[in-house]
C-alpha cells in the first residue's frame, strides 16, 4: 500500500514503534478486504492519548474491526481499566483474539460478537455503566448508538465517533445514500443535544468529540 507523503510523516510522527500494532497493520492488510477501515495513526496514538487524559475505567467501543483501536485505547488504560469492544462479523475473531493476546492485554479486552444495538440492553441489564465509548460501527445506525451509548455512559464522560466527514461527502448535497444521511444525522443530533458539549475535528476521515455535560438520561430530576 503506497501512503501519500504526509500521511506517511504523520503515521511515522505520531508513535515510537509498535510491534504488535505494526503486526497487526500487516495482516490486516494481508487478509482483510477493506484494510483502510483500521484506524491507524495519528488517530490511534490520539486514542491512546485520550484514554490517558480521560482516565476511563470502562470503555465500549462499537466496531472492533481487527482490533487495531481497541489496542491503542488500551495502550493507555490503567492496570484496573476494561475495554468491552463489539463486531457484528466473526470473520476476523482469531485475529483480533490473537492481537490482544500478543498486546498482553487479553484480560483487559473482552470482545462482544453481535449487534451493538442488541449487545448493548444486555450490558444495561448488569448493571455496566462506561465513561468513554468510541463508536466505528455502521454509518447508517450511528443515531441508534449515539442514544444507546448514552444509557451508559456517566456524566462527565466522552463519545468519540469515528468517520464523521466520510470523505467530504456530508457537504456534498449530491450524496443522498444511507451511510451518508446516517452521518449527517448524527453530527446534526449531537450539535443540537442539550445535555453535550462537542468539537468536530477534520482528522483522518472526520472525529466527533463530546463530553457528557447533563444527567443521565434515566436519572430523576428535580
Amino acid at each position: 500500500m503506497v501512503m501519500d507523503p504526509l500521511k506517511k510523516y504523520l503515521h511515522d510522527h505520531s508513535r515510537q514503534r509498535d510491534p504488535v500494532l505494526e503486526w497487526l497493520e500487516r495482516k490486516t492488510r494481508y487478509r482483510c478486504v477493506h484494510p483502510r477501515m483500521l484506524a491507524g495513526e495519528p488517530l490511534g496514538a490520539l486514542m491512546t492519548m485520550l484514554v490517558k487524559m480521560i482516565r476511563p475505567r470502562n470503555i465500549l467501543e462499537i466496531g472492533t474491526f481487527t482490533g487495531y483501536s481497541a489496542i491503542c485505547m488500551g495502550r493507555g488504560l490503567s492496570p484496573e481499566g476494561r475495554i468491552d469492544t463489539i463486531e457484528i462479523f466473526d470473520e476476523y475473531n482469531d485475529l483480533i483474539l490473537e492481537a490482544f493476546k500478543r498486546s498482553g492485554m487479553e484480560k483487559q479486552i473482552s470482545l462482544h460478537t453481535g449487534n451493538a444495538l442488541d449487545v448493548i440492553p444486555g450490558l444495561q441489564e448488569n448493571g455496566y455503566v462506561c465513561q468513554m465509548a468510541y463508536i466505528d460501527g455502521n454509518k447508517r445506525e450511528y443515531c441508534d448508538y449515539y442514544r444507546a451509548v448514552k444509557q451508559v455512559l456517566e456524566p462527565g464522560g466522552y463519545i468519540i465517533a469515528d468517520n464523521v466527514l466520510w470523505d467530504g461527502k456530508v457537504v456534498d448535497p449530491k450524496h443522498k445514500d444511507a451511510q451518508t444521511e446516517g452521518l449527517r444525522a448524527y453530527n446534526k443530533l449531537v450539535l443540537k443535544d442539550p445535555e453535550v458539549s462537542m468539537v468536530l475535528l477534520p482528522l483522518g476521515d472526520g472525529l466527533s468529540i463530546c463530553r457528557k455535560d447533563g444527567p443521565a438520561s434515566d436519572s430523576p430530576t428535580d
